[in-house]
């Protein structure tokens, strides 16, 4: 079996999908290679100023009617909650392998978030029922994943695999907050997921930052003082 060079590949555009529909060009590419089982990852919460990290990795198995169940799928960020609500059941429904991460906000503060993304999509693609042949990225290389890869700019836009990825890291990070704003309901964490609005950044003004909080963060140590 023929392998493709390990470095990422990057393109601004897709070669021959639609810049807001993800397609399977990339995944088809790598079925004619001989590989069979190929996953996207994706993250969820990298900007959110409380609340924990989510990976997701999605393995597309080589199936001949995956590109019309996948027809429409997107970046969880293009869709609306329900929509990606939809979407979640359905990677369900096909029975794709799932492997999902999270690294909490205190781990966050400890390594970074570039050494906490890093171990979380690790940790998703290990997650997985069974290892990939071969992952596809969002922008970020992996350093700790056997597999070959590629990383792709906009890859969650271009991508089927890896705009499964981002809606899976996305709803269940997204179910998640909703835990933690039942924990800590001074924080509206159910509407904001963590991230820094006005009325978040109300609350943490309000009623200082909770565990949940990322405290490395500029704005939740602004108000922790």
């Amino acid at each position: 079996m023929s392998r493709p060079p390990r470095q990422p590949v990057e393109r601004t555009r897709p070669a021959q999908s639609g810049w807001l529909v993800a397609s399977l060009e990339h995944e088809r590419w790598l079925w004619e290679q001989g590989y069979r089982q190929v996953a996207g990852v994706d993250e969820a919460g990298r900007g959110a100023l409380a609340g924990p990290l989510v990976a997701a990795a999605v393995a597309l198995p080589e199936d001949p009617d995956l590109e019309e169940h996948l027809r429409g799928i997107r970046d969880s960020k293009l869709l609306t909650p329900a929509q990606r609500e939809v979407w979640f059941e359905t990677l369900r429904a096909l029975g794709v392998g799932v492997g999902i991460a999270v690294v909490p906000a205190w781990l966050v503060d400890g390594v970074g978030l570039t050494a906490a993304g890093q171990l979380a999509f690790s940790r998703a693609v290990a997650a997985l029922p069974s290892p990939p042949d071969f992952v596809l990225a969002d922008a970020f290389r992996l350093r700790d994943t056997p597999a070959p890869q590629l990383a792709l700019i906009h890859g969650d836009a271009r991508c089927a695999a890896i705009a499964a990825a981002s809606v899976v890291a996305k709803v269940y990070r997204d179910q998640l907050m909703a835990e933690v704003h039942h924990r800590y309901p001074l924080y509206a964490f159910d509407h904001h997921k963590g991230y820094a609005t006005a009325a978040h950044r109300a609350a943490l003004g309000s009623h200082g930052p909770c565990p949940e909080h990322r405290q490395s963060y500029s704005p939740v140590r602004a108000e922790a003082r």
